[in-house]
């Protein structure tokens, strides 16, 4: 099974944290309850809705599936994602973490050390039912793998107002030239071009990370070279350009006036009402679109970053959080159990009962509902061409902290891309200095 390869019509990603998607809660594991079945505890503990409903939902499934064991979800926890990130490495380092928890793949990842703190799963069957980019995304250089897929991937671009774009007819871009085009012509009609959320100062990376797939075209081994600290963002003519299209937005003045404090739920009514033409953005919100703007939801498509070579169009995609265990959980073969079921169709139904069509699915055989936002069947033709890349924090551990802040400052025109980028590339380095990396 290749990357990416999928047996259904994607759908739209819902779930992908917009801060740190952690867990945290109280110590210990389950417990057989007497001669009954055994119970495993599920640190959820993001506070994100979705999260906690998709968990729930495999929770409740796999629990009828079967009675010998009973899975229960916590979500409690620390209400700021940095507060369950410190918590829930507190507890693996100190082995109070109870028998399972839900948490990103990725860079992220690789700095809990996995190798040494989590139930490593590689030998599992059900693991060859998982597409192998999932399964890069949460393994180790080792060789250890570790959890399966709670929700679906999805892509990371640019979300556009389809009546605005109706009205001055304009056709999606396919190159950056182009999307300057069609913004020149929506400013020019009197709305916002680009909406900027930095008052949700997470926000301002999505352009950074939603164009690592135009590197990925130049390069499919840049990711690794990356890693190995032979190639950078300020130094590469294709890579610096993740920056200096903030730049570009900017020195434009194709922002909403309050770019600067606006939030993010701003940022989606204005594109979704027709306030702004575009709002750059990862596909989990559309179903926020679909709650709050519900007249609305057909009225936004998605494009991804467009590059310099209109033949290579594509997106950047991002994985899903996953289903981890401790190493030293109690009860290590029943949590392989659960895993299993997450990891088949009656889980990825279990997904897509609790949140409608929900994605590309990484698990083999799992089909969802041919109904979907118009976001997501945008995506369509870049799972369909091939022309998709996962994001880099999922090929690389190598992802400096300070990537939002920077890109703040680019988009509000305190400094420039290339500079931008330069800073950036200092801050990546400490961080790989950091993990031990070798070449850094």
């Amino acid at each position: 099974m290749s990357a990416f390869t999928h047996r259904t019509r994607p759908v739209a990603f819902v779930g992908l944290a917009i801060a740190v998607a952690v867990l945290a809660g109280c110590s210990g594991g389950g417990a057989d309850d007497g001669d009954g079945p055994i119970t495993l505890d599920w640190f959820q503990g993001s506070g994100v809705e979705t999260n906690i409903a998709t968990a729930e939902a495999l929770a409740d499934a796999f629990n009828a599936s079967q009675s010998d064991i009973v899975v229960k979800v916590d979500a409690s926890g620390p209400s700021d994602s940095a507060s369950l990130d410190n918590l829930m490495k507190t507890r693996l380092a100190t082995g109070e973490m109870p028998d399972m928890f839900w948490y990103q793949a990725g860079s992220l990842l690789q700095a809990l050390s996995p190798d040494q703190t989590m139930l490593d799963i590689s030998g599992e069957d059900f693991v060859a039912d998982l597409d192998p980019a999932w399964t890069a995304a949460v393994s180790t250089q080792s060789g250890g793998l570790y959890g399966v897929p709670v929700q679906t991937a999805g892509g990371g671009g640019m979300f556009y107002n389809i009546p605005i774009y109706e009205e001055l007819g304009l056709d999606v871009p396919t190159t950056w030239d182009e999307f300057l085009a069609n913004s020149d012509a929506i400013k020019a009609a009197g709305y916002t071009a680009v909406e900027q959320t930095y008052g949700d100062t997470w926000t301002a990376q999505i352009i950074t990370l939603a164009d690592f797939y135009n590197i990925y075209a130049s390069d499919n081994d840049w990711a690794n070279k990356y890693t190995a600290n032979k190639v950078n963002f300020a130094d590469d003519p294709v890579a610096v350009q993740s920056f200096t299209k903030l730049q570009d937005i900017h020195d434009r003045g194709y922002l909403n006036q309050d770019f600067a404090s606006a939030l993010l739920n701003d940022g989606l009514e204005a594109v979704a009402t027709g306030k702004a033409g575009h709002y750059p953005m990862l596909g989990f919100a559309q179903a926020t679109i679909a709650t709050n703007w519900p007249d609305h939801v057909e009225d936004v498509g998605f494009f991804g970053i467009p590059g310099e070579d209109g033949d290579k169009a594509g997106m950047t995609i991002w994985m899903p959080p996953a289903l981890y265990a401790p190493a030293n959980t109690e009860h290590p073969d029943a949590v392989k159990k659960f895993m299993a079921f997450v990891a088949s169709p009656a889980g990825c139904d279990a997904i897509t009962g609790a949140l409608g069509a929900t994605g590309a699915y990484l698990v083999e055989g799992c089909s969802v509902p041919e109904d979907a936002p118009r976001i997501v069947a945008d995506w369509a033709p870049y799972f369909e061409s091939g022309n998709v890349a996962p994001a880099l924090e999922f090929l690389s551990p190598v992802k400096g902290p300070k990537l939002m802040q920077i890109d703040v400052e680019i988009g509000t025109g305190v400094r420039d891309g290339r500079s931008g980028a330069e800073l950036y590339d200092a801050d990546a380095t400490m961080q790989a200095q950091q993990l031990g990396l070798p070449g850094w």
